[in-house]
């Protein structure tokens, strides 16, 4: 059977649901992100794009690009309001879908054509969003998501496309191979080394050379270039929290150790929240004493799925929850209220300086392990036995 797979994105979202709140906005260069010169741009308007702005680059550099642009501090709580919107108009139209981010869909509509049409389907389903939210959306349909993904960034603004059966090839040749899924700046200059600007030359390259110069990922970006992509449509399913909680050997008063036992607790949650692309925006703190009574606070927090945030705010909940002054049994940590999310919602409050920290943390951790790199306060936390990240035995 053809499949049917439909990519949808909501256009410069953040920027979107900024101009809902404020009308005044539209038409206007508008920059959400950091507010200082050290902050960083988590989106941008149509209208700043057109002076070189992009996200992630340094509010700084944005300024002087487009003296002239209106800068809005991000609020998280309503982008996340009009995402799970969107989320709930979709979830009611169609059988099968994937939240890929806070602004961004896979559907697969395949075997609908026998009953609506997919691309009648498709762009009913678009206006539907439009209407009730008032928000821009562009979507594109194809036989998969590779070429799905690619085909809305060719409908922008506020647009839509559809790629028949039999014309990806066609339609992905004369794209820069910026455009491909999984090319990044690394790739790109590479491949541009090697004389390949135009997706089509990469269609004409023998699969082996692009194994030979980028291993197993070249095997992919070749068949993402063909217009070749299997990878199913994931159901949504929306993880709503993720914990840890250590028991000691032997109940403890040392509240120092105690802290640092957290940190390490909150830096590995943290690590995963990225992983997964995701942010909390509710801390819990647990406390077993060793008459086994059991006590646990919340707080609600601005989304982020940053260490140092959450750190703090760990901390401060433990200081207002460990009253008994008792020997401890066990300790534990829960972030819940996830929603798919990245460094965009970060970009709002912190610096370049902190985002580039973070990302080679974070990628030294994934290729040598989670314990690769940590705080020294933290040293003190171990698995022990159990799953940092659930809280079960291994």
């Amino acid at each position: 059977m053809e499949r049917n797979i439909v990519h949808i994105d909501l256009d410069s979202f953040f920027v979107s649901v900024e101009r809902l709140v404020n009308p005044k906005l539209l038409g206007q260069p508008v920059l959400v992100g950091g507010t200082s010169d050290r902050g960083v741009v988590a989106s941008c308007s149509y209208e700043a794009r057109a002076f070189g702005i992009h996200s992630a680059m340094p509010m700084k550099m944005a300024r002087q690009l487009c003296p002239q642009a209106i800068i809005v501090k991000g609020d998280t709580g309503e982008y996340s309001k009009y995402s799970d919107i969107v989320s709930e108009i979709i979830g009611g139209e169609v059988p099968l879908y994937e939240k890929s981010s806070i602004d961004e869909f896979y559907i697969d509509l395949t075997g609908m054509d026998r009953f609506f049409g997919c691309y009648k389907l498709a762009t009913a389903l678009r206006q539907k969003i439009m209407k009730e939210t008032n928000l821009p959306i562009s979507f594109a349909l194809s036989a998969n998501k590779t070429v799905s993904k690619v085909g809305t960034g060719e409908a922008k603004p506020n647009g839509q496309k559809e790629i028949l059966a039999g014309t990806e090839k066609n339609f992905l040749a004369p794209l820069s191979i910026r455009k491909i899924p999984m090319v990044g700046d690394k790739t790109y200059q590479l491949l541009r080394g090697m004389g390949v600007s135009k997706i089509h030359t990469l269609q004409e390259m023998p699969v082996e050379l692009m194994q030979q110069v980028l291993g197993e990922n070249g095997i992919v970006i070749w068949r993402k270039a063909n217009g070749i992509d299997t990878s199913p449509v994931v159901p949504y399913s929306e993880r709503k929290s993720i914990s840890t909680e250590r028991t000691f050997d032997k109940d403890t008063i040392d509240v120092k150790k105690l802290k640092g036992i957290l940190v390490g607790m909150t830096e590995k949650l943290a690590f995963q929240l990225r992983s997964e692309h995701k942010l909390t925006a509710c801390i819990s703190v647990k406390i077993r004493y060793s008459d086994f009574n059991t006590f646990n606070m919340q707080a609600r927090i601005s989304y982020t799925s940053l260490d140092h945030i959450l750190i703090e705010k760990i901390g401060e909940l433990f200081d207002k929850l460990y009253q008994k002054r008792m020997l401890i049994r066990l300790i534990g940590v829960r972030f819940s209220h996830l929603v798919p999310g990245g460094h965009q919602y970060n970009l709002f409050e912190e610096t370049v300086e902190q985002i580039r920290l973070y990302e080679a943390m974070d990628k030294i951790r994934k290729r040598y392990g989670k314990d690769a790199v940590n705080r020294a306060v933290g040293m003190d936390y171990e698995d022990h036995g159990f799953n940092a990240f659930n809280g079960l035995k291994k």
